[in-house]
């Protein structure tokens, strides 16, 4: 499994670090779907002492040109709406490119960027984050993958002692928000402008044409990442940490800490027992990614005054004006795909001004009765009917559903390939870290299998499709999982 140097922006946010090894490692969890996609050999047969996982463990570096080693990058960011500085990957280092796809080792030790941690993942947040990134792929929404999860008997203290495990994650780039802010804070305009360029060379190429790039990649960022933000809300998804230096300049789904799925539908739902304020809260999710928009416009603020300037003669007043009309889009974009998906949640072809109160009476009579969001809208989708505390919005629902011409069977049908019956609740989650912290590794494999096909109807337990027991009906989340 060679790496190649990636396609990365510039060297100058890069400090070259060695990953750190770890003793006794052994297989947690590991993704075939995501080794095919990587074109690497499936060799999860092989002792346990393969090259493979010495690799992923991080105790071997494996590179096919000799002038590159792996490294760890410099960001900045806001945090909880704050300025927090200089951050960078305090725990994640870049082994290198494969087939087009970065790899980064999660807790494989400390880098420059630790800010005096260790570097170490646990097991418990690793398991979590290998399962959310290949149940966010599954289900459709535009997320980070997970290879593998490799342990360690390797004490790690958090709010107890665990064991440490490192988590290889993949995606297309890791750039976020938090580098161009690196950039734009320290005024280091060439850097910055060499990420622009990056990004629009690789991953927007829609832009290139345009006789404002910058203006134009302003805009398809803003795009992408109103579209995630709405897919998030139609599955109940709450990330829990959207600071800056956690959002993707390609609209992926970043950084699992101390997310997680609504089982009831809460509006105000706040899955981080760190986020005191709710500012991250699942209704106000869309609102702060606009807020971390405007972040990162201010960061871009220079190269695109000088675009501005020269292509369109605009003043630096004008230049400004023009990006917050850009930066709406945002707005529009979340609204119109938001208003598509849950038209086609509940079965709704046609486009009517009326679906939009119907939508709203929807999530406030769940809001109100706490009904378990994923269980309605599945059930809704396989003909149930609806529970008798929403009988006044089954009626508004029924008058709508007779404006429709498709058959009853083909709007069932399409529902059902839009509401999952699966998702990573977090007792199931739970479940299999408990039993993983006790080396039996079996149900992360089992829950991987039924989460790579959230809307079939699978021959599993039901309760994988269940809302949590009583006693687990309120799991705190911490930032460390």
């Amino acid at each position: 499994m060679p790496f190649h140097l990636p396609k990365i922006s510039n060297q100058s946010h890069a400090q070259c670090v060695l990953p750190h090894p770890v003793p006794n490692p052994y297989w947690v969890g590991y993704s075939t779907k995501v080794g095919d996609l990587l074109g690497i050999e499936q060799d999860m047969n092989r002792p346990i002492h393969s090259d493979h996982l010495q690799l992923l463990a991080g105790n071997k570096v494996q590179i096919a040109d000799k002038s590159f080693a792996p490294f760890a990058t410099a960001y900045s960011g806001h945090q909880f709406g704050q300025w927090a500085g200089q951050l960078g990957d305090g725990r994640a280092i870049y082994l290198g490119d494969i087939n087009g796809y970065e790899i980064q080792l999660k807790g494989a030790g400390p880098t420059a960027y630790s800010r005096r941690g260790d570097g170490r993942a646990v097991l418990r947040s690793s398991i979590r984050e290998f399962l959310a990134s290949e149940a966010m792929n599954a289900l459709g929404i535009p997320s980070s993958r997970a290879l593998s999860v490799v342990g360690s008997d390797l004490q790690v203290i958090r709010e107890s002692v665990e064991t440490a495990a490192i988590c290889a994650r993949v995606a297309p780039s890791f750039l976020r928000i938090g580098h161009l802010e690196h950039y734009g804070h320290n005024e280091m305009d060439q850097e910055l402008e060499q990420t622009l360029d990056f990004l629009i060379e690789h991953h927007y190429q829609e832009c290139q044409n345009s006789p404002t790039p910058y203006l134009e990649l302003l805009k398809s960022i803003a795009t992408r990442i109103a579209h995630t933000t709405a897919q998030w809300q139609s599955v109940g998804f709450c990330h829990g940490v959207l600071n800056t230096d956690n959002i993707s300049l390609l609209g992926l789904t970043l950084d699992y800490g101390p997310f997680g799925f609504l089982d009831v539908f809460d509006n105000t739902h706040i899955c981080n027992h760190s986020d005191h304020s709710g500012r991250y809260a699942y209704h106000r999710q869309s609102e702060i990614m606009h807020w971390n928009l405007y972040c990162m416009a201010s960061a871009m603020l220079r190269p695109l005054q000088k675009e501005l300037a020269r292509e369109l003669n605009l003043s630096e007043e004008d230049a400004i004006h023009k990006i917050k009309e850009i930066l709406n889009i945002y707005t529009q974009e979340y609204a119109k795909k938001w208003q598509s998906i849950f038209r086609q949640k509940i079965g709704l072809n046609k486009q009517m001004p009326e679906d939009i109160q119907l939508l709203e009476n929807l999530l406030q009579s769940l809001h109100q009765q706490k009904i378990d969001f994923t269980l309605f809208f599945r059930g809704l989708s396989e003909g149930h009917v609806c529970p008798a505390a929403m009988s006044d919005w089954d009626k508004q629902y029924q008058s709508r559903l007779a404006l429709e011409v498709t058959s009853n069977d083909q709007r069932l049908a399409a529902m059902q390939n839009i509401n999952p019956k699966y998702i990573l609740r977090n007792h199931l989650a739970q479940r299999a870290i408990e039993k993983a912290q006790k080396k039996d590794f079996s149900e992360v494999a089992t829950l991987l299998k039924v989460l790579e096909r959230p809307y079939e109807s699978q021959t599993v337990s039901e309760d994988y499709a269940s809302p949590p027991p009583p006693e687990m009906d309120h799991i705190a989340i911490s930032c460390s999982s």
